[in-house]
């Protein structure tokens, strides 16, 4: 590419020099805005993007070919995306479970200028993907999580242990309200079939499991004609040692996330 480039620049010059011979000035001219444009062409190489829990992660995927994503120190347990419905606007998104890396590939006439879904890996870390779709060339896109190398180089990672039961739970809500990898517990991201309280759809979505608590994380749904205001008692039972509920009056056909801990075995 970079002779390309070169050559149209100097070929160019040459004919602009003639300022004599209109002829030659335009040929000129068009050569110095195609040796811009070979410049400014993007090449689609190997992205390598840093990051962090929760963060955007702005990437290129390949319009023709496969796309593939993968995780440093890392690998991908889960992906969550919206079906279209509409086949021409839809794209596939698969798990390979060996090496835990992500491929994607969008199908001939993708009408979207960008796609757009979640991961969460196997670290616990959760990533917002928003890829631009152009180029008919592979792409492979590596992801590297600043935590995680600084766990690797030997900084201290927070843990959640405590001698008081009570402490433990708030601690491990306090973790799990902001989707952060607890030492000790084991995360989980599975969706439960949801079950009906009353007019509220209750599904777990997410299950942090220790050797002596285990805390699991609720998808709650207003599916009446009324507004509820959620208690302690409405979400959790009564052995339960820390509730706590992101948004507590809920509006009909909203929806809020509950935080709630036990000891194993007084589920």
């Amino acid at each position: 590419m970079s002779v390309y480039v070169i050559g149209s620049a100097a070929t160019g010059a040459v004919f602009l020099s003639r300022y004599y011979c209109y002829l030659s000035r335009f040929i000129g001219a068009a050569l110095m805005v195609v040796s811009f444009f070979l410049i400014a062409a993007p090449a689609w190489a190997d992205q390598t993007v840093m990051a962090s829990d929760g963060s955007q992660v702005d990437c290129a995927a390949s319009a023709k070919d496969l796309t593939r994503i993968s995780l440093v120190e890392d690998e991908f347990a889960s992906v969550s995306k919206i079906s279209t419905g509409n086949p021409s606007d839809d794209f596939s998104v698969v798990n390979e479970p060996v090496r835990g890396d992500i491929y994607l590939s969008v199908p001939e006439g993708f009408g979207r200028q960008a796609l757009s879904f979640f991961a969460t890996s196997k670290r616990g870390y959760v990533y917002k993907f928003v890829c631009r779709v152009a180029g008919e060339q592979a792409v492979q896109v590596f992801i590297s999580n600043p935590a995680i190398a600084k766990e690797k180089a030997g900084d201290p990672v927070p843990q959640v242990a405590a001698a008081d039961p009570q402490e433990s739970a708030v601690e491990l809500v306090q973790a799990m309200y902001s989707n952060s990898v607890v030492d000790g517990y084991e995360m989980r991201q599975r969706a439960l079939r949801p079950v009906y309280v009353g007019t509220l759809k209750v599904q777990m979505i997410a299950e942090y499991r220790g050797a002596d608590l285990t805390g699991r994380v609720l998808r709650i749904e207003n599916k009446g004609p009324a507004s509820v205001t959620l208690t302690e008692a409405t979400v959790a039972p009564a052995s339960a040692l820390a509730v706590s509920i992101a948004e507590p009056k809920l509006d009909p056909g909203k929806v809020t996330t509950a935080y709630l801990v036990s000891q194993n075995g007084r589920q």
